[in-house]
């Protein structure tokens, strides 16, 4: 894997992949907490929860999701608990779940790697106005600080899990959950960790649905959304050496950059060069997961590229966890790959599948992952 300008792509070297294998999944989404009640939802084109999180805030008037039901004391305990922001309540929600869907202790030296775009909007938005509000600057509550931290929620993964191997937070927007899976197989490669959690996070905040709606990025119908999701991975010889089934494999992650006039053919570019690493060819591409569902724009743009790199029509399966869980921003990639696990597993497919999951910025970031069924011919 390597990030390159997406029109040089297709020149580069095709280097051996390290396939990662996904062993637990957790999620925590408007759909509800599971990746169950993912896959059933985005199978069965069901909305997530439509509520708005309660309070005197005012949101856009746009559509919103929430996730219900986020009975954090209940699966972590209470203990710190009171002084947590939401996108670390979702966070740590979203590891318990896959640590308890993970058949074994996943040891110490296990790692966590999460994609944000700012850390909590709300939290740093309220902190700051904290300081006006009061009347003088210093007099504002310590104990919020650590919230407004982009890398708060990985710490805390972290601290409450006994979780020694690497730590990283990654500022990448929509791109955050492909750059996060390439930064994990790095990690892996390098020895830094035998096993990652690796996610995504978002809350929503009226702070930041308010930006959204502003910002006409998105369609005036696409709901601003919430939600966690986290892969726990490690790479597929060693799952196979312990025992441990796989969910899928994650076989490559590309990311590139392209000119805004030029987005789709970059993105195809990329796409094409991850699928070449996978060793797969186009037309073994079964279902492709988009993130571009309600950009204004943009989604033209994402299915453009991939008719381009597939050779002609999508494949029979497009996955848009969008439609049930909103606008996510930077918990869009990872998000996006629990909802094809979480479809296949609703499926009960378990043979024959291959995704490619794509990622599209506004300013030319591209990227995408190629994952497929474990079972898979390797």
């Amino acid at each position: 894997m390597s990030t390159a300008i997406a029109e040089a792509a297709a020149d580069r070297p095709t280097l051996a992949v390290l396939p990662l294998a996904v062993t637990a999944v957790g999620v925590a989404t408007p759909a509800g907490l599971g990746l169950e009640a993912l896959g059933r939802a985005v199978a069965e084109g069901l909305t997530g929860h439509p509520e708005a999180l309660p309070g005197d805030e005012t949101p856009p008037p746009r559509p919103v999701r929430t996730v219900p039901d986020l009975r954090t004391e209940e699966l972590i305990g209470r203990k710190g608990v009171r002084h947590l922001d939401r996108t670390t309540r979702l966070g740590l929600v979203a590891c318990r779940l896959a640590l308890d869907a993970q058949p074994d202790p996943v040891g110490e030296r296990t790692g966590v790697v999460l994609g944000t775009s700012t850390g909590s909007i709300r939290s740093s938005s309220e902190y700051s106005m904290e300081t006006l509000r009061q009347e003088r600057p210093y007099l504002v509550n310590p104990s919020l600080f650590p919230n407004t931290v982009m890398n708060c929620a990985a710490g805390q993964i972290a601290i409450r899990h006994g979780l020694r191997g690497v730590n990283a937070t990654l500022a990448g927007g929509h791109l955050a959950g492909v750059q996060a899976l390439r930064y994990a197989r790095n990690a892996l490669r390098q020895g830094h960790a035998d096993r990652l959690l690796v996610g995504g996070v978002e809350e929503f905040s009226p702070q930041g649905a308010w930006g959204w709606h502003l910002s006409g990025a998105l369609d005036p119908q696409a709901p601003v959304g919430e939600g966690a999701a986290v892969l726990v991975v490690e790479p597929q010889d060693a799952a196979l050496a312990a025992g441990r089934t796989a969910l899928a494999r994650v076989l490559a992650c590309e990311t590139g950059f392209a000119p805004r006039e030029r987005l789709a053919e970059g993105l195809a570019s990329v796409i094409a060069a991850a699928l070449r690493r996978s060793g797969k060819d186009p037309a073994e591409v079964t279902t492709v997961s988009l993130g571009c569902t309600g950009r204004t724009g943009l989604d033209r743009v994402e299915e453009s590229a991939l008719g381009l790199a597939l050779g002609g029509a999508l494949p029979g399966q497009v996955v848009r966890v969008k439609e049930t869980v909103g606008e996510c921003f930077s918990a869009d990639g990872v998000l996006q790959i629990a909802a094809v696990l979480g479809v296949w597993q609703h499926e009960g497919r378990t043979h024959g599948g291959t995704a490619v999951v794509t990622s599209v910025s506004g300013d030319g970031l591209v990227g995408c992952a190629v994952l497929d069924t474990a079972g898979s011919p390797g």
